[in-house]
Formats: structure tokens, sequence, C-alpha cells
């Protein structure tokens, strides 16, 4: 797939598969998610890119870059489980959806990051597992009630590999023997009760949480990284919340531009 790049000056166009359920869905965490996909999108916009909406994987020629946004859960059938009772949400038009998209854009070379359920999303496609619903461990990540509104949130800092596409995200600066970004500490907004379990082959780890929980991967082949926390919550500061977007917006400028 041929992918035109934007006019110097451009902004670059960034996809985004839509949510598919419904926010009067009696379960409020269906409503949150799609609140939080709406807050990405003005983040992009905000950061200096054209958001797309995309209702079928149909619609990537002449994108910039992907993001995979929040949602609900994974059918665990997708990575050879039968659904636990703790699974919510599981939408097989979300799946195919975000699947054919991420699929595409991966082998099209588009720059992929992933949020939340968007990165387990990733470790499943490149054929890695997950915890269905996690135990209660030594870090919170997630409070006991269920997500309303912008909140509540469990928080914890996650350290971020030097060198990572995740630390470059979150303005990791100094150098490594390499001469790569260094690593950053960043305080998350964390609102999960899955998680990666077998890392799938093909990407590697960026961040880990105190428990042991990964909190981030990446593709060292091409631009494809993922996150498992929420950079888009309302609680964290302005400037915060914006930075790894225009940092994302920024990757995909640059691979228009080398087109």
């Amino acid at each position: 797939m041929q992918t035109p790049a934007r006019p110097d000056g451009g902004r670059p166009r960034i996809g985004l598969p839509v949510r598919l359920s419904s926010s009067a869905d009696s379960d409020p965490r269906v409503g949150e998610a799609n609140g939080l996909f709406y807050y990405i999108v003005d983040l992009l916009r905000d950061g200096g890119a054209d958001p797309v909406l995309l209702t079928s994987s149909e619609g990537l020629a002449g994108l910039d870059g992907v993001l995979l946004p929040g949602g609900g859960d994974l059918d665990p059938r997708l990575y050879g489980e039968e659904p636990g009772v703790a699974c919510y949400d599981v939408n097989h038009g979300q799946d195919a959806l975000d699947l054919a998209v991420a699929r595409q854009s991966i082998d099209a070379g588009l720059p992929v990051l992933g949020i939340c359920r968007g990165h387990q999303l990733l470790n499943v496609l490149y054929g890695g597992t997950l915890i269905q619903d996690m135990d209660p461990g030594t870090v919170a990540h997630r409070e006991p009630t269920p997500l309303h509104g912008a909140g509540p949130w469990a928080w914890h800092e996650v350290g971020i590999a030097a060198g990572s596409k995740v630390a470059a995200l979150y303005g990791g600066s100094g150098a490594t023997a390499s001469g790569s970004p260094a690593g950053v500490t960043v305080k998350i907004a964390s609102g999960h009760h899955q998680a990666v379990a077998r890392v799938a082959d093909g990407l590697v780890v960026s961040a880990v949480a105190d428990d042991g929980t990964v909190e981030a991967l990446e593709d060292p082949a091409r631009w494809v990284a993922s996150v498992q926390w929420h950079p888009e919550a309302l609680e964290l500061p302005a400037a915060e919340r914006l930075a790894p977007f225009r940092a994302f917006v920024e990757v995909c400028r640059a691979r228009a531009a080398s087109l």
C-alpha cells in the first residue's frame, strides 16, 4: 500500500478505528472508554494532526499513522483461550476492525501506537497472550469500583527503558552508551483488569511495573509501540497529557516526509 506524503508543513493524518459499543450499555466502563476515545482524538488534533475516524480497514490509504485506542476486552479465543466470567464488552466486530486496521497498518509501514486495549491487541496480533483478569498484587492497576466519568484511576510510577520508542514519546533526554535517548520515569493513570501474559515474538518490553506487569511494548524492527496506561487521562496536567501525542504526531510527520 502506498501512502502519499503530506505537503511540506501539512498536518499528518492519523487514523483511529471507531468504538462500536454503545455508551448506553449498562456497564459504565463502556461509556468511559468511548469518552476516552474522543479525548485522544482531541489530543491528536491539538498535537498537530488531522484525526481520521476509521469504520473499516479500507480507509488507510493516505494516512500517515494509526492509533489503536482503549475499549472492552478482546475475545480470548483470539489467543487460544475460552472467555472467563470477568471479560466484559467482548465485541467481535470491534475485534475484527481493530485487528484489520492494525495488521494492514503494520504491513504498510505506518507508525502505530496502541493504548490500553490497543497495547493488548498488538501483543495478541503478534502472537502473544493475555491475563484475562489480574489478581490483586503489590501494585494497584485499577480502582475496586468501576470507572465512571473521567476516573477514578489507580496511579503508580513506571520506568521506561532507555533508548525505547516509548521513552522518546515522553521526552527521554540525555544519552546512553549508544547515544540513544535516556529512559524516563512517569506517573501513569491505570485502569485495566487485563494485562500481557506471554509477550509475543517480535515485540520487546520497554516498561514494567514493580510487580512485573508489562506496561509497554514495541517492535524493534519498525515504528510500532504500545502502552498499557492512559496518557489521555484528564487528571494529568495539560502539558503532560499532550506531550506523548504531540511526539507521536511528529513521528508520523517524519515518516510522511521521508517518502
